[in-house]
């Protein structure tokens, strides 16, 4: 039995091996390596390797197909059944949206995935509304602010490369206590790893944007991306950021929120130009008038 693919562009731009593996569960690579020499799986009716790029409208065919062999990969239901008010609230919080992605305005206190004790997160709210949605990039649970979801295989890759390349520019607002040395400079901050004993190089660059009653407004644009990686920097620099459970030890701040807001994500895709900020949280903005900071978002 002869089955065939047509590569439309949700499947474009993949290796493969990484085509047929997504499309059959059973697949090794070994078995994909063997029929692919044996000419039994061919691209455009040609001999190919496994790590060959498809593209759109490129005939995959498997010439010795049958079920038994490459079983369907089936697709499951979420396993979580979540109340249909998280889901509303999702919806409220999306800022921008097309047919390949969306941007959330993420609100502080929901973790993005699954953990101990985490029953509800963002990848739970998204696997409910489709199963082909797809977190691109992730921030902590405390952290409020831009997220961006693919809804497609094309995009999660599209997004992934940009932020591998980075070709994605992302800018925080922090409120601190404090004030740093320098106005603005360039940190390098060596991280260690949480998964071994490796030591991971950060570069993150900040400016001061306001002080007043020892708190600092600060921009943060963070050129590498490791977890917790701003709220080291600000450790580091002296100037802790208000609301940090973790890595500010200033008990008088324990009760409020994590003030720290992914606001704006700049990005191109073909000749488009993206930037999209966020809408500050009331705890953050409450938190800077309490302390009468002046502030002009539109020049930062």
């Amino acid at each position: 039995m002869i089955k065939i693919f047509i590569i439309d562009s949700n499947s474009s731009d993949q290796r493969i091996d990484k085509f047929l593996k997504r499309n059959f569960d059973n697949l090794t690579q070994s078995f994909i390596e063997k029929n692919l020499r044996k000419k039994n799986i061919l691209l455009n009716q040609h001999l190919t390797k496994s790590n060959q790029i498809i593209k759109v409208d490129d005939k995959i065919t498997i010439k010795n197909f049958s079920t038994e062999v490459y079983q369907k990969f089936k697709k499951t239901q979420p396993t979580i059944k979540i109340n249909k008010s998280y889901i509303a609230n999702f919806k409220k919080s999306i800022l921008y949206e097309d047919d390949n992605f969306l941007i959330i305005n993420k609100w502080s206190g929901i973790a993005v995935q699954g953990g101990s004790n985490i029953v509800i997160s963002i990848d739970t709210i998204i696997k409910n509304i489709s199963e082909n949605y797809n977190l691109v990039h992730r921030l902590d649970k405390e952290t409020s602010g831009l997220m961006i979801i693919a809804k497609n295989l094309k995009y999660t890759r599209f997004f992934g490369q940009l932020f591998k390349s980075h070709k994605l520019k992302k800018t925080y607002l922090a409120i601190c206590e404090g004030m740093p040395k320098l106005k603005e400079s360039y940190v390098d901050l060596n991280i260690n790893s949480n998964t071994s004993e490796k030591i991971i190089k950060t570069k993150t660059f900040y400016k001061v944007l306001s002080y007043n009653d020892k708190t600092s407004l600060i921009k943060f644009e963070p050129k590498t991306g490791k977890k917790h990686q701003l709220r080291l920097v600000a450790k580091n620099l002296g100037c802790p950021i208000v609301g940090d459970l973790k890595y500010n030890l200033n008990q008088n701040k324990q009760r409020e929120n994590l003030k720290l807001n992914a606001f704006m994500l700049e990005f191109n895709i073909e000749d488009n130009e993206f930037k999209i900020t966020s809408a500050l949280p009331k705890d953050f903005t409450n938190y800077l008038k309490l302390k009468n900071i002046k502030f002009n978002l539109k020049t930062i």
